[in-house]
């Protein structure tokens, strides 16, 4: 399955990857994924994965030749969202700016629907 729209990868997040990925030297592709638990319900997890299932959603990022995976039950809690990639005072890190979650905790990495 794939659509852009869905989900997106911002051109930052997409040339972190695209470094981290050359680094490497493998063509590994950054998987997003939600999980229970955090201060505020669900926590979104970020992975390198060089595997893809049959019904993985994928954002492909053109300009940084990159490719987001998104498996079907996160996706749910993920549609409008856009990972990002900042640095700051908190790490450099991955972000997702979800406009679904209801409340999110002050790290930023937990949210809740």
């Amino acid at each position: 399955m794939q659509e852009e729209s869905i989900i997106t990868l911002s051109d930052k997040a997409a040339k972190r990857v695209s470094n981290l990925i050359e680094a490497e030297g493998v063509k590994y592709r950054l998987r997003i994924y939600i999980t229970g638990g955090g201060c505020s319900g669900f926590t979104y997890g970020f992975t390198f994965d060089d595997k893809q299932n049959e019904d993985d959603f994928i954002v492909h990022h053109n300009s940084a030749d990159v490719d987001l995976i998104v498996d079907p039950i996160s996706l749910q809690y993920l549609i409008g969202a856009t990972v990002d990639y900042e640095e700051g005072l908190m790490g450099n890190r991955f972000v997702v700016n979800n406009p679904a979650a209801s409340n999110v905790c002050g790290c930023g990495s937990s949210f809740s629907i």
